[in-house]
Order: C-alpha cells, then structure tokens, then sequence
C-alpha cells in the first residue's frame, strides 16, 4: 500500500433546517392557529482516529465531505429530521489543522479518539414558535443555519516512545526486526524504507513502541533526501537511537555522521535537537568497528550521551542498551499531544454590531445581532418586515446609525439587504 502522510480536504457540516411557516386546517376550525415545525439540525463532522488505519491515502482519492443536512419543518408541528453525522476515520497521530488560520483542530492521538470538527447548524424555529399574546398568526419562519466548507490539512506523525534515526544502511530496520516483532523491508541500497515501520517491545515487564524512520542525509531539514516527509515522525518520540555504522562501511565517517544528522534535526526544530539520545553502534562484527567505537565513546560519554556497541546481523548487544532504554522512560514525560484550538461550535450567534462607512456614503452594519434579524425575517411578509423595523430599535442599530451621522435617504446595508434610512 502506498504511504501518504499528508492530505489535503474540505469539510463542511450539515445546514440546518428551515422552520415551516403554517396553519392548522380542520373542518369546522376556520381560523387554525401556527402551526409550523422546527427544522431539524444539521449532521456534524467528527473524526475518528482509527488503530486499524496506517496511511491517509484514502483522501488523496476523495477531498469533499460533507455531513447530512436537516430536513425541513413540516406542518402540524411536525419538526424536520436531524441531519446525520459524518464520521472520518483516519490513522492514530493524525493532525487536523485549519490552512486559513494554521490552527490545530484536533490532534488525534488515542486510539478510538473522537473529536467533533464542526458542528452541524442549527435548525430554524417554526412560526408556531414566533406566537405570542399580541401576535397569534405569525406568518414567517426562521431559516436553518447554514454552514461554512472549511480546507483542512491532515498530517500523520507517528506514535512512537523511541525513535531510530541515523543515516540511510546503517541497519535500522535490522534493529527494529530484532528487537520487535515487526518485519520491515530490509536490503542493502539506500533508502529501501520509505515509511516509518513501527514495532513492539517487551523489557522487564514493560512494553514499548519502536518507530524506524526513513534514513536521513544531509540537508533533510531543507527537504533534500526523504527529509520534511519524514521529520516530522520523529516530533512526539521521547527518546531517540541513534544507529551508527561502526564499521565505516559505506566509507563514511560514523563520528562525522552523527554531527550530521544532529545538524538537521536542530534544523528542523529545536523540540527535536532537545529530545534525548541513545548511540547505537552497529556492525560490530565488521573490521574497524572497535577502532571507531573507541573514538565514538571518547567524543560523546563525557556529554553525557550513553553509548552501545551492537551487532544486528548476529543480535548481540541489545540487553543493556534495551535496559538504558527503559530506564529513561521511566523518567520521561509522555508522548507528546498537540494543543488543540478552541471553536465556537455552539452554531449560536455572537451578541453585538458594528458599523462602518463606505466611501460611497453607505452605511455597512455587521455583527450577529445583525445575523440573528435577518435570519428570522422574511422579505416577502408584511408581519415579519414590521417585527424587522422594531427589532432594529430595540437593538439599538437605529440609534446607533443617527450617532454615526446617518440620515434620510442614506443607504444602510445589512448582509445582502440593503434599505433606505428614514426617520
């Protein structure tokens, strides 16, 4: 299966309803009262994280989703059905971040996670609601909220405790293999791994999650090589193995290649440079591997860094290294969760206006008192226009226009309407 870590998407919640605007009719009642029901609410957007999902390549076939709207009122009472929810279900570690204000809505983290996105509009009241002592027959409605399609960018970072790093070929898939159960591709070329294999290990009654990832090269905090693919699966490890090739097989320094990738993880983000390392020294069955490991050891433990001299081809070493490894758990904040933004999702209306003047003269109010008005009028009856006028006295938009300076013949604009001031 092809690896995807990053996708692109539109979401968009289900609209709500309309309230109905309608009278009871029954023989030998000729004057029924409302009876108009309420719009049903639109579906939400939830996501899902899903353990049994490993890549987002399902989104780079489908990019629209969108949930249920609510259904219509009826009369008699009758209210609109709700919208159904939609669920998405993507792998476990998967970010959900808003590409207009670059804000993280959800950080799917948990296996089963589930996190509501967007929520579904609210449903529009029937006229039966509008009824009151002095006005019986309200003619007109509410329409049901209607909701906005959001762009939003997924990206997977692995869940993993220990990261394996290093060069590509120093034997980091060996590694994994022998100290998990889990089968990664192994061969000697570069780059033979191209997703982050994860595996399981048992250490004194303890278990842990082990990420391989994808050999680094220089300049991969520039993107050369596999770089910014796979950086960012390193980001929510809390310890990371750094495998060096011992033997200076592929004619490479093993001292010079820890500098190295040391240089691109602090280029990548400081978060990375801090987390705390494990050397690993592989191929140690090799010629000159105990030459470079002497050089190894006296360059890094007096920084504190452990070092330990492995040999993956023959699974020898592993033990202390493995009980080093446990032991700094133990010390260790968890993983790493992401904050995640704080939405209005309440799908009910921000209290207050605004007011500016165009260059044409024109008068713009905005606001969601401004929202509220024009979402119960209806343009096209006489009731609903007079309820119009007084609930623009009421909420002080007249009085602050006369502030603002308007006067008779000026043009006021409220979302689409726009209306002669009149005194």
């Amino acid at each position: 299966m092809q690896f995807i870590d990053k996708a692109k998407i539109y979401i968009k919640a289900g609209n709500g309803g309309d309230g109905c605007a309608a009278f009871h009719r029954e023989k030998y009642v000729p004057k029924g009262g409302p009876s108009g029901g309420d719009g049903g609410k639109g579906g939400s957007v939830i996501f899902v994280a899903d353990p049994q999902d490993t890549t987002l390549l399902a989104f780079k076939r489908a990019v629209h989703f969108r949930a249920e709207n609510g259904e219509a009122g009826r009369a008699e009472l009758q209210s609109g059905k709700d919208g159904s929810d939609l669920y998405i279900r993507v792998p476990v570690g998967t970010i959900v971040r808003d590409i207009e204000t670059g804000a993280i809505l959800a950080d799917m983290s948990e296996p089963g996670k589930e996190k509501i996105v967007l929520r579904g509009g609210r449903g529009g009241k029937g006229n039966a609601r509008f009824a009151t002592p002095t006005h019986q027959s309200p003619r007109f409605a509410q329409n049901g909220q209607k909701t906005e399609e959001r762009q939003v960018e997924l990206e997977l970072k692995t869940i993993a405790d220990v990261g394996i790093i290093g060069f590509p070929s120093v034997g980091k898939s060996t590694i994994l293999s022998v100290l998990t159960s889990a089968k990664p591709k192994i061969a000697a070329y570069h780059f033979t791994t191209l997703t982050p294999n994860l595996g399981v290990a048992e250490r004194r009654g303890r278990s842990f999650v082990l990420a391989d990832i994808p050999g680094l090269i220089e300049g991969a905090a520039e993107g050369a090589g596999l770089g910014h693919d796979f950086l960012r699966h390193i980001e929510r490890t809390r310890i990371l193995v750094h495998v060096l090739d011992a033997s200076g097989s592929e004619l490479r320094d093993p001292l010079e290649d820890y500098h190295k990738i040391n240089a691109e993880l602090a280029g990548f983000s400081d978060a990375l440079a801090a987390l705390p390392q494990i050397v690993c020294c592989n191929k140690m069955d090799l010629p000159d591997a105990a030459e470079n490991l002497e050089r190894i050891r006296a360059a890094l433990e007096p920084e504190g860094i452990p070092v330990f001299a492995v040999s993956a081809a023959t699974a020898q070493g592993f033990d202390a290294m493995l009980n080093r490894i446990v032991q700094l758990l133990d010390t260790l904040p968890p993983i790493r969760v992401y904050d995640e933004a704080e939405l209005d999702l309440s799908g009910g209306y921000e209290q207050g206006f605004t007011i500016h003047r165009e260059d044409d003269g024109s008068f713009v109010v905005e606001g969601g008192d401004v929202d509220r008005l024009l979402d119960t009028t209806d343009p096209d009856d006489e009731a609903s226009m007079r309820r119009f006028q007084q609930l623009l006295i009421k909420t002080g938009i007249i009085a602050a226009l006369r502030e603002m300076g308007a006067k008779d013949g000026d043009t006021i604009v409220l979302g689409e309407w726009d209306f002669d001031f009149t005194e």
